[in-house]
């Protein structure tokens, strides 16, 4: 969904014109960008919540030439899903995987002919 289709979704629900609409839409996106910005969490129930993270500085890599980069430390971004939310996705439940350890044991069992296991 792009911000075009959900100012259409808003415009159609009530009374509104398009450019009501589009001021709805940027005033929820420009409230939510400034909270983040002045470091204060956004909580929506049902939803999830907004908040921003602390990353430390670190060194990186250039991909392409492989020199050392300092990446500084910066905010970023994060967003947490509320129970509903989560639940609403996946309405039968998360199918959750094997357990490591129970994939190893049935691994075992299973000798892959060009991965053979160490000795």
């Amino acid at each position: 969904m792009t911000k075009a289709d959900l100012v259409d979704k808003v415009t159609a629900l009530g009374d509104l014109t398009r450019r009501d609409g589009e001021v709805i839409v940027d005033t929820l996106f420009d409230a939510v960008i400034g909270a983040l910005k002045t470091g204060d969490k956004i909580e929506i129930r049902g939803f999830g919540s907004f908040r921003t993270r602390q990353r430390n500085a670190r060194t990186g890599r250039n991909p392409k030439t492989g020199a050392k980069v300092d990446v500084p430390a910066k905010r970023v971004p994060f967003f947490k899903p509320s129970k509903e939310l989560r639940d609403s996705v996946n309405p039968n439940g998360a199918v959750k995987s094997r357990p490591v350890a129970a994939k190893k044991a049935v691994d075992k069992e299973h000798i892959d002919p060009h991965h053979p296991p160490a000795m």
